[in-house]
């Protein structure tokens, strides 16, 4: 204990000293550097900055504290002239937190070098006088795998041309080289941080492809080599650990702007992306190798790789193999006659093509069910499938619908209209071959079902698949479906059973090597049934789900569609899977990356390996332990049942007040967040009609209420479910399982990182409120139980007592963007009033530009 208190105080030491000193530092030289048009803003910001602190404290109201502070310290007064004063105070204040991120990235091997532990190592290391241990391993091994997937969630501000200058201020930074990091940050402040409109689903893809690029094509690499390393240093075969997925141009679900053309365009983008990068590195290798006896093999992998990387008219194949075959013939010319000199830059390209292949990153398709439906009974009127199904089709039951399938391949004759859905569904069908043929069967092999509620929602898939150009025999695509409501999540066994006692569904099961993924959504589960429920109820799907899969001898792998903040599945993820027991599938462990959780913890090649090695960490570590998982025990699990409906009524009462959406439409910019041009996806399904909670994304609810600083969803119920246990008299019993178990140790622990990054006293003024004030305290009261109860549970005196340098990055943080919450509080006041069209553009606009540095500080705030 005392040890782990002394790094702690170590590593909070080193925060101070290389991030809070720099910062400050850098941030004095960046204040001096004059914007466009406005020759004091740095030298009123400071002053502002410590006005809207002290406003706060007083639970003044946005627009007193800005009022004032321009009556006493400026000459402006006009509209006009305040607003753009205010815009310049964004600029700045988005730039710093550009900058803090490059100086905590800039410091981060130091901030997390006690952190870094090679959890296989240490178990091959423990286990090499013992055979039993050993094989563990090994086993252990060969069935392991991580999936990183990156997705176009809208909550990543930053565009390329910013990453860049990150990447390149965080290597100044790095060596203190004043000089460039001054050309830097005067580069940043004349780079635009938006787009003028919204991107394609293309070119969301391009901007995620930087990360593949330029992070993770070296990252995962460095990693896998690392574990080839320690197996072959005791004789263990190595296989590949990672892999990578993509959303982006294949993800459709709510997104009528992502078409079967967009699917081609990434898959190919994503091809020419990585052969360019293998190009790169093969430039590094011919440079080395001027030996003779490679010649021909040198120039044939020259050819090969520079028309694949360059030339757009090239017949594309998957010619992943073969490229294998001949760096392989290189690396052992280098070995048998030149003494193996270089032979480590052919083994890192080698052990790269392996990884990525010709795809990079497999493009996963999502489409919700209830499209699929209208596809499925699109299909049904056209011959010659009509014939195989009766008018009432969609009036029968489950279990008629499912007898009725035939899965009977068939050239479908299409006579009817059909809408864009539709019709980009069968399009997208067809075309999942051709880029399989293409980039590989890697490059697009799984088919994601949202809102799945049903066998027969996936069975009518396969259907469309046999009637589009499939064959039964060669069907090389996995079904996957997503379960995200409480409901559905409670449902998920019973629909499983029934897909794997399916005669067609376990033919083809067994054609994919006896695997199944299986996608749990953390985000709507939340939004459904609030944070505890949302955690707790996948628990339970996953411990069911997986007794299923064991019952009919099916190797499970749970998918996780995590968000970056703690209510949609973020905060500390790895920790999650490390308390993992036997009775939950963790052997492949898969989940997104979403929005700026890319950023900030995969942003630099530093991060994104640290996190890399955290997860397969726990994933290991897991699979070593033969430990039960003690929330499944009657008295935890009881206890956990009965505060998940607790928490629960208490989130559902609130979701059901009168007041619920109008406070977040008036008091948060929800209804500005279609305006802001970081996605193509639309902010809620049924765009164009009155909103409607089920209709809003959970992106959106989330943001929402990070940008009111109150974090509802990362916490709302808990208070109230740990004060009915202790009143109960089960207080005890909850400390108890608090302490021995590691996954409710998370939720409480990721519970209140979502409450730190709270703060009700930007707000407090809502009290004062006619109607909204009682609603406003029913908010706070339930913080302030829940912070109360929490810290008594965990038995601290603050919120991440256990993080302190997470808790100071936070704090200083929130204290970098209060301006920009008081700037958007003070719009969103001003946008009640009578105004012009002009005035209430302008107050949109400013109220929508503070969106972007709210979240990026947050960086796991939406």
């Amino acid at each position: 204990m005392m040890q782990k208190q002394r790094v702690k105080g170590q590593r909070e030491s080193v925060f101070n000293n290389e991030v809070v000193s720099r910062f400050e530092l850098y941030n004095s030289l960046f204040l001096t550097l004059p914007f466009y048009k406005i020759k004091d803003t740095g030298t009123l910001l400071p002053l502002f900055i410590k006005y809207c602190e002290d406003g706060v404290n007083k639970h003044e109201t946005p627009s007193h504290i800005i009022n004032t502070f321009f009556k006493k310290y400026t000459q402006t007064n006009a509209n006009k002239e305040v607003i753009d004063l205010l815009f310049r105070f964004i600029q700045y204040i988005e730039r710093q937190v550009v900058l803090f991120d490059a100086v905590e990235d800039a410091s981060f091997n130091k901030l997390n070098a006690d952190d870094e532990h090679n959890a296989l190592l240490g178990y091959l290391k423990k286990g090499n006088d013992s055979k039993a241990l050993t094989e563990k391993i090994e086993k252990l091994i060969k069935d392991f795998s991580l999936r990183l997937v990156l997705t176009a969630h809208p909550t990543q501000f930053y565009p390329g041309s910013v990453l860049s200058i990150i990447t390149d201020l965080t290597s100044a930074i790095k060596i203190n080289d004043i000089s460039t990091i001054h050309l830097l940050l005067q580069q940043l402040g004349k780079t635009p941080f938006f787009n003028k409109k919204s991107p394609t689903p293309v070119d969301e893809a391009l901007s995620l492809a930087w990360y593949l690029e330029n992070v993770f094509y070296f990252a995962a690499a460095n990693i896998q080599s690392e574990i080839d390393k320690s197996l072959n240093d005791y004789n263990i075969e190595s296989k590949k650990i990672i892999e990578l997925g993509f959303w982006p141009g294949g993800d459709r679900d709510g997104n009528p702007n992502v078409h079967a053309d967009s699917t081609i365009q990434v898959s190919k983008m994503l091809r020419q992306i990585l052969y360019r990068c293998y190009y790169r590195d093969f430039r590094n290798l011919k440079r080395r190798i001027t030996f003779r006896g490679v010649e021909e093999p040198i120039a044939i992998v020259q050819d090969v790789l520079y028309k694949n990387a360059f030339d757009p008219n090239i017949e594309m194949e998957n010619i992943s193999d073969d490229l294998i075959e001949k760096l392989t013939e290189i690396k052992s010319t280098l070995i048998d006659h030149h003494d193996g000199l270089f032979a480590d830059l052919a083994t890192d390209l080698i052990r790269k093509v392996e990884l990525y292949g010709s795809h990079f990153a497999s493009l996963d398709i999502r489409q919700d069910s209830r499209v699929l439906r209208d596809v499925h009974a699109y299909c049904r009127k056209s011959k010659p499938i009509i014939s195989l199904f009766p008018e009432n089709y969609d009036g029968l039951s489950e279990k008629e619908k499912i007898a009725t399938l035939s899965f009977k391949s068939a050239k479908v004759i299409y006579t009817e209209d059909r809408n864009s859905l539709i019709d980009d569904t069968l399009q997208t069908i067809a075309e999942v071959k051709q880029i399989q043929e293409s980039n590989g069967e890697l490059a697009c092999h799984r088919f994601i079902i949202s809102n799945c509620q049903q066998a027969s929602d996936i069975l009518q898939l396969m259907e469309l698949f046999l009637w589009n150009g499939w064959e039964e025999g060669n069907l090389t695509m996995d079904f996957v479906p997503l379960f995200e409501t409480v409901h559905d999540l409670a449902d998920a066994g019973k629909i499983m059973e029934t897909l794997y006692s399916h005669p067609f569904y376990k033919k083809h099961l067994k054609s994919r090597g006896n695997k199944q993924d299986i996608m749990l959504g953390f985000s709507d589960s939340t939004k459904d049934g609030g944070y505890l429920m949302a955690n707790w109820s996948i628990f339970n799907a996953k411990v069911a789900l997986t007794e299923t899969a064991n019952k009919h001898n099916i190797q499970l792998a749970f998918f996780d569609g995590r968000g970056g903040p703690p209510s949609r599945g973020g905060g500390k993820t790895h920790r999650f899977y490390a308390s993992m027991g036997k009775e939950i599938a963790n052997k492949n462990i898969q989940l997104t990356i979403q929005g700026q959780t890319i950023s900030s913890q995969y942003g630099s090649i530093d991060s994104a390996e640290f996190n890399i090695e955290q997860l397969i960490n726990a994933g290991i570590s897991a699979g070593m332990k033969e430990k039960h998982n003690i929330l499944l025990d009657p008295v935890h699990k009881n206890l956990l049942d009965v505060m998940a409906e607790h928490s629960y009524n208490a989130f559902v009462s609130l979701r059901k007040h009168p007041l619920f959406l109008s406070y977040l439409e008036k008091f948060s910019p929800l209804s500005l967040l279609s305006k802001i041009t970081i996605s193509s996806r639309p902010v809620k399904r049924n765009s164009g009609e009155k909103l409607k909670l089920e209709d809003l994304r959970a992106i959106s609810f989330v943001t929402a209420w990070s940008q009111l600083k109150q974090n509802i969803p990362g916490f709302y119920g808990m208070g109230t479910a740990l004060k009915n246990q202790k009143d109960a008299g089960n207080w005890d019993d909850i400390v108890k399982t608090y302490q021995e178990s590691g996954y409710f140790k998370t939720i409480i622990d990721n519970c209140m990182m979502s409450m730190s990054k709270s703060d009700f006293s930007v707000t407090a003024h809502f009290a004062k409120d006619k109607e909204y004030g009682d609603f406003w305290k029913m908010l706070h009261d339930e913080f302030e139980l829940s912070k109360a109860m929490l810290l008594k549970l965990a038995g601290h005196e603050t919120l991440m007592e256990n993080y302190p340098v997470e808790k100071r990055s936070i704090a200083v943080r929130e204290k970098i963007v209060l301006p920009l919450v008081l700037i958007q509080h003070y719009a969103l006041e001003q946008l009640q009033n009578e105004l012009s069209d002009e005035e209430k553009q302008s107050y949109e606009k400013l109220a929508i530009r503070t969106v972007y540095g709210v979240v990026n500080a947050g960086r796991n705030l939406a």
